[in-house]
């Protein structure tokens, strides 16, 4: 029972989509490719599982998280003769931002199904904020290129706008300020990988992981359209288990699922 004069939550006012793997990039390949080629420029190869096991989180806490991992610090120790250090994820993450940046515009493209989803969104009245691993700067590059695709949020956040990322619910916490939405427990944030997950968890929104189009299918759209049927139904198995296992309240497979999932949502919230 809530305290007199308190609001409860009996209906979704807002919802708030990641970037890449969510609403643009299928398959989220640009940050991959990206630290691919940091790495490898410091002697380290990639596999695209050590990648992508810690996207979603702000980028150079990504780096981080790579060279902490067992398999990437002993290849870092036999290539350099000692343990990576913070200087280490500085000079990767620096080496980072301008190739990020430099190939940013050409994997913005809207993924199939997102522009029609926000649109629905918006008829029943909800406010749309977007949330990001990305840079400021990098997030600029991708509302520009989005905007032509008439995909405008009403607000989206960067770490650096609130002085920590993903896991952290601070970017839901501005989200909510900026879009002007309370409880938490109105929003539904959606996201692709197990970081948007626990930001959701953490900030006491619903959460709600997207499986089919992004970091755990690991392709352009294009490629995974030619997937024999097991094949596909693999990945998404993979992927939706992958973000049912981090805590998502709801999985589903594209964005295209998300009204329907709003009014199952929104009877749980009127029923209390």
């Amino acid at each position: 029972m809530l305290p007199p004069n308190t609001v409860r939550a009996t209906h979704v006012k807002a919802v708030v989509l990641d970037w890449a793997g969510t609403t643009v990039d299928f398959g989220s390949l640009a940050p991959v490719y990206t630290l691919q080629k940091v790495f490898a420029q410091a002697g380290i190869a990639l596999e695209s599982e050590q990648t992508r096991r810690d996207m979603g989180l702000p980028k150079k806490e990504h780096i981080r998280a790579i060279l902490a991992s067992p398999e990437i610090a002993m290849v870092w120790l036999a290539r350099h003769g000692r343990t990576a250090s913070d200087g280490d994820v500085e000079a990767l993450y620096q080496q980072f931002i301008p190739l990020q940046l430099s190939c940013l515009a050409q994997h913005s493209a809207l993924i199939p199904g997102v522009r029609d989803a926000v649109e629905k969104c918006r008829e029943r009245g909800l406010k749309i904020g977007s949330t990001t691993g990305y840079t400021r700067a990098m997030l600029d590059v991708l509302l520009e290129q989005s905007a032509k695709a008439k995909y405008v949020p009403d607000c989206s956040l960067a770490p650096e706008d609130v002085g920590a990322g993903r896991p952290h619910p601070f970017m839901l916490y501005e989200a909510a300020v900026r879009l002007q939405v309370y409880p938490l427990s109105a929003i539904v944030k959606i996201g692709d990988t197990p970081a948007d997950v626990l930001e959701a968890l953490n900030a006491g929104c619903w959460a709600v992981g997207v499986a089919g189009t992004g970091n755990g299918i690991g392709m352009v759209h294009e490629e995974f359209e030619k997937l024999l049927a097991n094949e596909k139904e693999t990945r998404l198995a993979h992927s939706r288990a992958e973000l049912k296992n981090a805590g998502a309240h709801y999985v589903i497979d594209t964005l295209a699922e998300v009204p329907a999932l709003l009014n199952i949502i929104g009877a749980q919230l009127l029923a209390g």
